[in-house]
């Protein structure tokens, strides 16, 4: 049976948080769908209660309520399949070929271009999900002290792209995946084409930031809940389903 959600866009000229206003809707039983877009945020967010700087009209500021009908467990690989949906949307819509970055991250020439943020909320209809996700479009989306790890559409092709056309393949490409998430092999097969998909999955040196430690090692591939298995220096595979990584070097195996 299809899961594939009915897609309705609102927009706003300004928000707080596309993530916000999305939760707002959603505690209140909108179906699965809604499409939050705004012109820019005022307070957007990150990972870790980051701030996420939202230029008007500068990038696409964008948020979907989701209802998941998978088991508890895989509700982390909601955010892996909103990377691949973005994955598929640049590279559809504007050619730009992209690599995933575990968990939340989608990186261009070696910089930040986007960033998504999945949160649950509880609503009248159950437990919900609510996806926002971030695109740098031009180059005045993020102030210039980032410029050594944030880039955009624009600084990596020389023009901005079509933002309506970006959006349209985007709603798509999330209705695609998360569709084909719910069927009786999506789980193992998201796993396999966002590993495909990313340099971090396997072999990839990495420093790994926890809430009280931080580890070194070499990535050893994704475990069912897409928590990123990690080999450490000390030759144990630890399991970070929370921190932040760092690419140090490629391993040659």
């Amino acid at each position: 049976m299809s899961q594939r959600p009915h897609i309705v866009i609102q927009r706003y000229d300004s928000l707080p948080s596309t993530n916000t206003e999305a939760a707002r809707q959603a505690a209140l039983g909108v179906p699965e769908g809604l499409c939050i877009v705004a012109r820019e945020q005022t307070e957007g967010r990150g990972r870790r209660a980051r701030v996420w700087v939202s230029q008007a009209d500068a990038g696409l500021y964008f948020s979907i309520v989701l209802r998941p009908r998978v088991e508890t467990r895989a509700w982390p690989l909601i955010t892996l399949m909103a990377a691949l949906a973005v994955a598929d949307a640049l590279s559809e819509t504007c050619g730009l070929e992209t690599d995933i970055k575990w968990p939340n991250d989608i990186y261009a020439g070696g910089r930040k271009v986007c960033g998504i943020l999945a949160e649950t909320v509880e609503t009248e209809l159950g437990r919900g999900a609510v996806v926002g996700i971030g695109i740098n479009l031009k180059r005045g989306a993020f102030p210039p002290e980032l410029r050594d790890v944030a880039t955009s559409v624009e600084e990596e092709l020389g023009s901005a792209p079509d933002l309506e056309a970006l959006l349209r393949s985007l709603t798509s490409s999330i209705a695609q995946h998360y569709d084909a998430l719910h069927q009786a092999t999506g789980a193992e097969e998201l796993l396999r084409e966002w590993s495909r998909r990313s340099s971090y999955a396997v072999g990839m040196r990495v420093r790994v930031a926890l809430e009280n430690e931080t580890l070194t090692g070499t990535t050893r591939g994704l475990a069912s809940d897409g928590a990123l298995r990690v080999e450490t220096d000390a030759g144990e595979i630890r399991l970070v389903r929370a921190g932040d990584v760092t690419a140090l070097r490629p391993v040659k195996e």
